[in-house]
C-alpha cells in the first residue's frame, strides 16, 4: 500500500434490517486490495433499488463480501494488487463493485474497471456501471436485441431505464417505454424513446398492441415482476424474449395462461448481476469497452444525474429513491 494513503475512511454502514434511519456513517481502517484488486479512492457511487432491499434485509450481499452497500463507484486508483496491469496509481476511473461502494475507499477487482469516459466528469461516471453491466448483459446479450427490433422497457426513467433506452435507440432499435406520468413520458420521449406510455392512464398492452399494428415487440427488459407478467407476455411478438431482473411487485404470479408462450415460442429469461462470478462480470466489461464506451465517449450514451448528496446524507438519498419521483441516477459523493 502506498504510504501517502490515509489510515482510517468513512462509510456507511447499515445498524440492522429496517427503514433509512438504520443508515449510520462510521470511521474504520481503509480495506486492503488483494490480487487482482485495485483500491479506488472514490468520488462518487451510485445509489440503486438493491441497496434498498440490502438495508431492508432482502438482499444480502454474497458470501464473502463486506455488507458495506453500494455497487458502483467512480474515482482514482490509489493502490494496485498483486499482477495488476494496465492501470496506474492515479488513473480516473469507474467500476462495478459487489459492495462496500458508500465509502471513501473501495476494492474493485481489476476486470471490472473501466477508465472514465473523456466527456464525463467522475461524479458523472459513478453513474455508468450497475447500469450499463445490467442493460448490456440482459437486453444486448441475454435478449439478443437486434437492430430494427422492437424493444419495452419498463421505468424508463429510473436508472435502468435511461440507460436502456439510450443503448437499444443507438442499437438501432425501435424504442418502447412505460412510466408513471406524464412528465415522465415526456422525459423518455426527449430522451430517445419512440413512444412513452403512461401505465397509470393506459394498459400498457393494449398501448403495445396499438403502436406495433398488432405484432408486439421483440424484447421486452422488466423489473416489476409478476403483476406485469401476462401482460408481457402478451406484448411479445412471434418469437419474442421477456428478461426479467428484478421483482418490485411480486415473484409468485397466479392464474397464469402458459398458451402464448408455445403458440409464439417465446423465450422467458433473466439474471441477477451480483451473483455472477468476477470472470463473467470481466467478460461483459470487455463488451462494455468495445460497443458501449465508444458510444459514451462519442457523447451518444449519457448517465442521467437526477440528485447528488455528500456521504453522510445517504439517508435523504434512500428517501428519494423510495419516493420514485426521480429521474435517472441517485449518487452519493465523498468530497474527495
Amino acid at each position: 500500500m502506498p504510504t501517502n494513503l490515509p489510515e482510517t475512511m468513512r462509510q456507511i454502514r447499515f445498524t440492522g434490517a429496517g427503514g433509512p434511519e438504520v443508515i449510520a456513517v462510521e470511521t474504520v481502517p481503509l480495506p486492503k486490495p488483494a490480487a487482482g484488486q485495485v483500491l479506488v479512492e472514490v468520488v462518487a457511487a451510485g445509489v440503486n433499488r438493491p441497496d434498498i432491499m440490502q438495508r431492508q434485509g432482502s438482499y444480502p450481499p454474497p458470501k464473502g463480501a463486506t455488507e458495506i452497500p453500494g455497487l458502483e463507484i467512480a474515482g482514482r486508483i490509489a493502490a494496485l494488487g498483486e499482477g495488476v496491469t494496465g492501470f496506474s496509481e492515479g488513473d480516473e476511473v469507474c467500476a462495478l463493485v459487489i459492495s462496500g461502494g458508500y465509502a471513501e475507499f473501495a476494492v474493485a477487482e481489476a476486470g471490472q474497471v473501466l477508465k472514465r469516459p473523456e466527456p464525463l466528469s467522475l461524479v458523472e461516471a459513478a453513474g455508468l456501471p450497475e447500469t450499463t453491466f445490467t442493460v448490456y448483459s440482459t437486453v444486448i446479450q441475454r435478449g439478443r436485441l437486434k437492430k430494427g427490433e422492437t424493444f419495452l422497457v419498463h421505468g424508463g426513467s429510473s436508472g435502468i431505464g435511461t440507460t436502456a433506452i439510450q443503448i437499444a435507440k443507438q442499437h438501432g432499435a425501435r424504442v418502447l417505454t412505460t412510466a408513471g406520468s406524464a412528465e415522465k413520458c415526456r422525459f423518455c420521449e426527449e430522451l430517445g424513446a419512440d413512444a412513452a406510455i403512461n401505465y397509470r392512464e393506459s394498459d400498457f398492452a393494449e398501448e403495445v398492441k396499438r403502436l406495433t399494428d398488432g405484432r408486439g415487440v421483440d424484447v421486452i427488459l422488466d423489473m416489476v415482476g409478476a403483476a406485469y407478467l401476462q401482460k408481457n407476455i402478451a406484448s411479445l411478438a412471434v418469437e419474442g424474449r421477456l428478461v426479467q431482473i428484478a421483482f418490485m411487485q411480486g415473484y409468485k404470479a397466479e392464474n397464469l395462461t402458459l398458451t402464448p408462450i408455445m403458440l409464439k415460442r417465446l423465450t422467458l429469461t433473466g439474471a441477477t448481476l451480483r451473483a455472477q462470478a468476477k470472470e463473467a462480470k470481466a467478460a461483459i466489461a470487455e463488451g462494455l469497452k468495445r460497443d458501449v464506451w465508444p458510444l459514451v465517449e462519442a457523447g451518444k450514451i449519457r448517465p442521467i444525474v437526477h440528485a447528488t448528496f455528500p456521504l453522510e446524507e445517504a439517508r435523504k438519498a434512500h428517501e428519494l429513491m423510495e419516493t420514485s419521483s426521480h429521474s435517472g441516477k441517485i449518487l452519493l459523493t465523498t468530497g474527495r
